[in-house]
């Protein structure tokens, strides 16, 4: 079966670039394409996509407004990807925390862009540690702690806390088995009763929780190479 796929954005060209590259795929089917936020929404309504490439600056309705009302709206299960030029701002924090599964860069290579959307369909989510430092920089340093926030945290055991801290420092689900001497199969299991403790959606989420919630400070650790 296909995954089902949206392409909005509002440049013509570049909006039909992704659209040919991922039509190039057998596995991949683009049921519309949508030049606003308006219209990307309404596209998702009328074709229930699997993904949707959302890009954040576009006319009558941003990105941002777009991600939220079809999560919020969507009674499938809908996955948004995000296309942004990587130009750190307000929008992309709030895209990932409104439920968005990942974002990507305009300029990623074409045989890259078919593995993005397969792994978000499948309910994966794409944050680099790289781009996760870079990230959480921007938008961490200097937040003060949400209480009401950091009160979820009683709700996770210890260990659930370690593997919180662990995911927010950009870590695999290996790195953290080894970390701790634990299976592989337990991390995946301490970070969905994580999920559903908190009510989150993805790993992305649980990376803003730990920030927000003062449980992980901006700067605290190196992520990456």
């Amino acid at each position: 079966m296909s995954i089902r796929v949206v392409v909005a954005d509002d440049q013509a060209l570049v909006r039909r670039g992704f659209a040919m590259i991922l039509r190039v795929h057998q596995d991949i089917e683009v049921v519309a394409e949508a030049g606003t936020g308006v219209e990307a929404v309404e596209a998702a309504h009328r074709h229930r996509p699997d993904v949707i490439l959302m890009d954040i600056r576009m006319p009558e309705m941003d990105g941002l407004e777009a991600t939220s009302r079809i999560l919020t709206e969507a009674d499938w299960d809908a996955r948004v990807l995000i296309l942004t030029t990587f130009d750190p701002d307000e929008y992309v924090y709030k895209a990932l925390r409104s439920g968005a599964s990942a974002f990507v860069l305009k300029d990623i290579p074409p045989e890259q862009l078919a593995a993005a959307v397969r792994t978000v369909a499948e309910g994966g989510t794409l944050l680099a540690p790289s781009i996760t430092r870079r990230f959480i920089d921007r938008f961490a340093q200097g937040r003060v702690v949400n209480t009401a926030v950091a009160d979820r945290l009683q709700r996770l055991t210890g260990r659930e806390r370690e593997i919180m801290t662990a995911v927010a420092r950009g870590e695999s689900n290996a790195e953290i088995a080894e970390r701790f001497v634990i299976g592989a199969a337990t991390v995946k299991s301490h970070v969905s009763s994580i999920l559903t403790k908190l009510g989150l959606r993805d790993r992305i989420q649980i990376v803003i929780f730990a920030y927000e919630s003062g449980l992980v400070e901006a700067g605290e650790h190196d992520i990456g190479h």
